[in-house]
């Protein structure tokens, strides 16, 4: 199972024709790239369902796909479409208040990324102290994975220390994580190839021991 070169072909015409008349002469093909990602997905989760508890066989693909729609309501950007097709793989799909796998398929920005984007307060609150009182085994979770804290997502990091911390905890730098994040890209090649899903699945194989213990953090 792999992602098609015509998928990558309509988002990289759609980047360039971003609006709501040449969407609708191609609307046939966007149902086909649309199809091929839901594919995917479906390989992808019988796959995570041989290796991880947390993903089972029933979850339904077309509910881990996001909208290809944007809600351009309050954004500068009137573009009427993402550029992209991205799916997040969970219990609920992509509404999960948990640890996940999202899978982005864009043309030259193909992302694996694996963990908990955004904790809602008392989930974020659960990671750090489990963080603070367990740092060993969260480095040698990111570890067994081939993993070191500088791989984790920097994205909206507190430039202060989270209430209840000192600026001198020699942790702090990761207790200031608002997300708990590890991605890799994968060329269009490799997504496009007959071993797409190996190549997914290395990477996803490779955060399992990090997304075990995002869980274990959260009593999910």
């Amino acid at each position: 199972m792999e992602i098609k070169t015509a998928t990558f072909d309509f988002l990289a015409r759609l980047k360039e024709n971003n609006n709501r008349e040449w969407f609708q002469e191609h609307k046939a093909e966007y149902d086909a790239a649309h199809q091929n990602v839901i594919a995917f997905v479906d390989a992808a989760i019988a796959e995570l369902a041989q290796v991880d508890p947390h993903i089972n066989t029933d979850i339904k693909a077309s509910k881990c796909l996001f909208r290809i729609y944007r809600d351009v309501r309050f954004s500068k950007n009137k573009s009427p479409y993402k550029n992209w097709l991205a799916a997040g793989i969970s219990v609920d799909g992509r509404k999960l208040d948990g640890p996940e796998y999202y899978l982005h398929i864009e043309p030259n920005r193909n992302i694996i990324a694996v963990g908990y984007w955004m904790p809602k307060k008392e989930h974020l609150d659960a990671i750090r102290q489990e963080i603070d009182y367990n740092y060993k085994a969260f480095e040698e979770a990111l570890q067994q994975g081939g993993w070191t804290v500088k791989d984790l997502s920097q994205e909206d990091k507190l430039k202060r220390p989270p209430a209840g911390y000192a600026a001198d905890d020699p942790h702090i730098e990761v207790l200031k994580l608002k997300s708990f994040i590890l991605q890799k890209e994968l060329s269009n090649a490799e997504m496009s190839s007959p071993d797409a899903i190996q190549h997914v699945m290395a990477i996803c194989n490779r955060v399992l021991s990090f997304k075990k213990f995002i869980h274990q953090a959260i009593d999910i």
